[in-house]
């Protein structure tokens, strides 16, 4: 199943736990905290200044 942009983070981390080495590898350590059960994957991204686009593949290349 492909992880999208618009998912919340923790439900994708919660499906695949081992995609938290892919955001702490994009500076994205906050995984744990609240935001990430209310956040999109793009909105974690933007905020953190990251280009969703590259990040996603990242993802996705992971659990492929």
């Amino acid at each position: 199943m492909k992880i999208k942009k618009d998912e919340i983070i923790n439900d994708v981390i919660q499906r695949h736990p081992e995609v938290l080495e892919v955001f702490f590898d994009y500076g994205i350590s906050c995984v744990g905290c609240a935001n990430s059960y209310l956040e999109t994957i793009e909105q974690g991204a933007k905020l953190h200044g990251i280009e969703v686009d590259e990040l996603m593949d990242d993802l996705n290349d992971f659990v492929n």
